[in-house]
């Protein structure tokens, strides 16, 4: 969506200084050439050049003759291996086949929500238990360690086959789900399908700003940020059907059998789009055609050692939280919205079965109010979130601050405490279902849009390390995601659902409500104070 950057944007802007060239500019023909006269030292780098990340904005020239080695970028602007010089219509199929693989991972791990219960009659777990709950949201957890991962080997080995592997094993474990005879197979088997799952959610961002310059992300970023807001409600309402008609296997079936045909379709039409990745090997390509071993992109470097690379992707994002005020903040804060958002997978159904005495089928029909609501507060926050940057940007002489991303989240953060009270005190009085639903679409609202504006507002603030800002918080919301599925049954037992939404409520007042007027107000000085964001201050 236009107004969420995610990692893409993060990515993009970190690439925006540009690589000025100490020689003339080389056509891949001529570099053969004066490559045969060339006695420089093959093995010297070059310790100028920046690291790459995802979004990388186009190179400039075409291949450079510096210090000992020849380094190649593109063929000029208008290169067609540039990701971003394919036609429309291949970056908007690659572009869809992507949001789909992102689309699909949640969705399996809601999914088998309202079949819990025949789920545990099989495999003997208590009803109502920990574990009974740990079984769907297990599958969160492994979304806190999968950014951590999954990012730094897609800039190791490129987007295309990271995505492939990744996917395959999401199909492969959600399969074997199904064929799981104790609590441990199953525990084991959600959590190995949803670290395969995490893989889309940590580079599809950054496959968009690979194909798509910041001109024209707005619409495929909108597209593309729908699928890991839609499709955790979109399980359930179709998990509720299969669990009323058939056996609880087909709820996993389901998910393998559509993702089959999405994998068919990955074998199809995706392409490498992460241009270190793509001017790597046409470097490899023309040292082995011309048997020169002083031809390097620029993203060949020393520091691009494997090693290196996944320990700053693992530490960096550790490192933020323990030291980044910002960072530790607005994680709390997705955490609570992210766990609330699986605490409603959680027990949505049961409110609505044993509650108001509705079948799984059509209590899964209630989903759709988190998923309109979380589609309403991401697109439309987006593009209002937009509309008042430019408008307070242009009274600030044309000047932008990440402080001007905080307005809208200063009204939306209200929605969630809002709407808590009236679904939690509706559906305790057994309202008409209507009026629950109603609550349930204004905290999804304010789901949608906070999502939108926190991360926004990171991009904005980490700029060069944005990436890493964003991972850090996307593995600690998944703990939430995980944790607090585990304490709602016991939690509207004891409480009810009243009082229970009432805590959760207070909980949105106090941790979000203050937060955007605190770092409107102090967001300079807390730029200034940090190492991390005053690099790009």
């Amino acid at each position: 969506m236009q107004g969420i950057m995610s990692l893409s944007d993060a990515s993009s802007t970190s690439n925006t200084g540009s690589r000025s060239s100490q020689s003339q500019e080389y056509s891949r023909s001529s570099a053969k050439t004066s490559l045969e006269a060339s006695s420089r030292d093959p093995e010297k780098g070059d310790a100028s050049t920046p690291e790459p990340v995802d979004g990388q904005e186009k190179l400039s020239s075409s291949e450079t003759l510096r210090d000992s080695v020849v380094t190649i970028g593109w063929d000029g602007p208008d290169d067609p291996q540039n990701p971003r010089n394919w036609s429309k219509r291949d970056r908007w199929t690659v572009t869809l086949v992507v949001s789909l693989f992102t689309f699909i991972s949640p969705v399996g791990s809601s999914i088998s929500s309202p079949a819990l219960p025949a789920i545990s009659r099989d495999l003997h777990i208590p009803p109502g238990s920990i574990l009974e709950n740990m079984t769907l949201s297990i599958f969160i957890l492994a979304y806190a360690l999968g950014p951590l991962i999954w990012g730094p080997l897609s800039e190791l080995y490129g987007r295309l086959v990271i995505l492939q592997i990744s996917n395959i094993w999401f199909l492969v474990f959600n399969t074997l789900c199904a064929f799981a005879k104790t609590p441990t197979q199953m525990l084991v088997f959600r959590f190995l399908a949803g670290f395969g799952g995490a893989a889309p959610q940590s580079i599809g961002g950054g496959v968009v700003g690979d194909l798509w310059s910041p001109e024209e992300r707005g619409m495929a970023m909108s597209v593309y940020s729908l699928a890991p807001l839609v499709g955790p409600s979109t399980g359930p309402l179709v998990g509720g059907w299969i669990a009323l008609k058939t056996r609880w296997q087909w709820v996993f079936w389901s998910v393998s059998i559509a993702d089959a045909l999405l994998q068919v379709a990955g074998f199809i039409f995706l392409r490498e789009t992460y241009a270190p990745h793509i001017l790597k090997r046409k470097a490899q390509s023309l040292r082995k055609e011309t048997g020169k071993s002083n031809i390097h992109s620029a993203f060949e470097a020393p520091d691009r050692h494997w090693s290196s690379v996944m320990g700053r992707g693992i530490v960096k994002p550790i490192v933020y939280l323990a030291t980044e005020p910002i960072v530790q903040v607005f994680a709390l804060y997705m955490a609570v919205l992210y766990g609330l958002l699986y605490l409603s997978l959680t027990t949505f159904v049961k409110v609505f079965t044993l509650q108001y005495g509705e079948n799984s089928g059509i209590a899964g029909v209630h989903y759709l109010a988190i998923a309109l609501g979380s589609t309403v507060g991401g697109q439309v926050g987006a593009r209002v979130l937009n509309k008042i940057y430019r408008i307070l940007k242009a009274r600030n002489g044309g000047v932008g601050t990440p402080e001007m991303r905080l307005p809208l989240l200063m009204v939306s953060s209200m929605t969630l405490p809002i709407g808590l009270l009236i679904y939690g005190w509706t559906a305790n009085a057994r309202t008409f279902w209507l009026v629950p639903d109603l609550g349930v679409f204004i905290y999804s609202i304010g789901i949608g849009a906070n999502w939108t504006c926190v991360q926004t507002y990171l991009v904005d603030n980490y700029a060069l390390h944005a990436a890493s800002a964003i991972a850090a918080v996307s593995s600690f919301r998944a703990f939430a995601g995980f944790g607090f599925p585990l304490f709602a049954d016991g939690m509207y037992a004891k409480l009810g659902d009243g009082w229970g939404n009432s805590i959760l409520a207070l909980i949105c007042l106090v941790i979000g409500c203050p937060s955007p007027f605190i770092f409107y107000s102090y967001g300079p000085r807390l730029r200034a104070w940090s190492k991390a964001t005053s690099v790009e201050q």
